[in-house]
């Protein structure tokens, strides 16, 4: 760690900063850019800040060894602990190295900025100065309000509307495969032949039963427009997810390579039920923003106490500014093939809760070499 801040770098930066905003840049995208100053001019190994919205932090801004972070959730404790708990979202982190401080904006606390210390050293009192400097500068952001807060607090109307949505666009899933299959029966039932009509009949059958499941579940949910789920336990993530795969609409399941799904690992702990349709949208979404020949690889691994599968493809990428609003409901990247893949922007959105329900996350990256990766987490049983 430097003995002191790099102040002309420091300089430049917030003059750097000044000129995108005068020049019209606005929310996450300047945000990002005041995380990257604190990590460059403090000579940390990382920097990150978590928006306070309904009741909790979200890191919605990482860089350096933090990035891996961004979409976790934060408790809004004192804010040592919040240091103490972002630490350890950082591979090989440790707490006492972590240094924050909050962002405030009028009478609110937006959120808080962290920068990690990986190397030998303390930050000083001239670290700290400039991190509540930075901080004061996103707090401005904030009072101003253009494009922030990223994650917006729902009214009770926006909540009694996204309900209706997102049980419309669960529902859809199933009944988008189902359709599919019986489209094929109806037009290839010939050429087909036996074992591939009761393969589809088998399809068909298990998304049948999965949409009687989902109707259960939002009759029982109508009284309170709470969307529940199957009890979580443990289950053979590879297995559920070879399962999810094999009922994925033909021209994706195409598309779709089975990279690494290793026989012997530990079990997951949720909703098993839930990879069916967690896989169908990332997949899905995988191909409507990737070309048409192009491939759709799945791994799975596990890492300390989580097992994580992810989806990559080699499509039009996503911006890092973009990581978290594409898990905002409505939301939808530019492109993208909207004719074979209409939708309201909710996919995602659906995604997450349904990880987060589980105490799991979800995030989503650029790839190296060009397109995306999403990476969904759970706890291991």
């Amino acid at each position: 760690m430097p003995d002191r801040p790099d102040y002309p770098a420091l300089t430049r930066g917030q003059l750097a900063v000044l000129d995108r905003v005068n020049a019209g840049e606005s929310g996450l995208p300047v945000l990002q850019r005041l995380v990257r100053l604190a990590q460059d001019v403090l000579g940390a190994d990382g920097a990150g800040f978590a928006e306070y919205v309904a009741g909790q932090g979200r890191i919605i801004a990482a860089t350096g060894v933090c990035e891996p972070a961004v979409g976790r959730r934060l408790s809004l404790a004192p804010l040592e602990s919040v240091d103490d708990e972002f630490a350890r979202l950082v591979e090989g982190g440790d707490p006492g190295h972590m240094s924050g401080a909050r962002c405030v904006a009028g009478d609110t606390v937006a959120g808080s900025l962290h920068v990690y210390f990986g190397g030998a050293g303390e930050p000083g009192t001239e670290h700290h100065a400039v991190l509540e400097l930075l901080a004061g500068e996103i707090g401005r952001l904030y009072r101003l309000g253009t494009g922030l807060p990223v994650h917006p607090a729902a009214t009770e109307q926006a909540d009694r509307d996204l309900w209706v949505a997102v049980t419309s666009h669960e529902l859809r899933t199933p009944v988008t495969v189902i359709k599919g299959y019986a489209d094929t029966l109806t037009n290839h039932w010939e050429t087909l032949g036996d074992p591939g009509r009761r393969e589809a009949v088998r399809v068909i059958g298990n998304r049948a039963g999965e949409l009687a499941r989902l109707v259960d579940r939002l009759l029982a949910a109508a009284s309170d427009g709470v969307l529940r789920s199957s009890p979580a336990g443990p289950f053979d993530l590879v297995e559920a997810l070879r399962e999810a795969a094999d009922e994925l609409p033909a021209d994706l399941r195409r598309r779709l390579r089975l990279v690494q799904l290793p026989e012997g690992l530990p079990k997951a702990y949720g909703n098993r039920d839930s990879i069916a349709t967690i896989l169908t949208e990332l997949t899905t979404n995988a191909e409507k923003y990737s070309p048409a020949e192009s491939t759709v690889e799945l791994c799975v691994g596990v890492q300390d106490d989580t097992l994580r599968f992810r989806v990559s493809d080699r499509g039009t990428g996503i911006a890092p500014e973009h990581v978290e609003l594409a898990f905002e409901r409505y939301w939808q990247a530019e492109g993208g093939d909207r004719h074979h893949h209409p939708g309201a922007g909710l996919g995602l959105y659906l995604v997450r809760q349904m990880v987060e329900r589980q105490h799991g996350w979800v995030s989503l990256r650029p790839r190296e070499g060009g397109g995306t990766v999403a990476e969904v987490r759970l706890r291991r049983a």
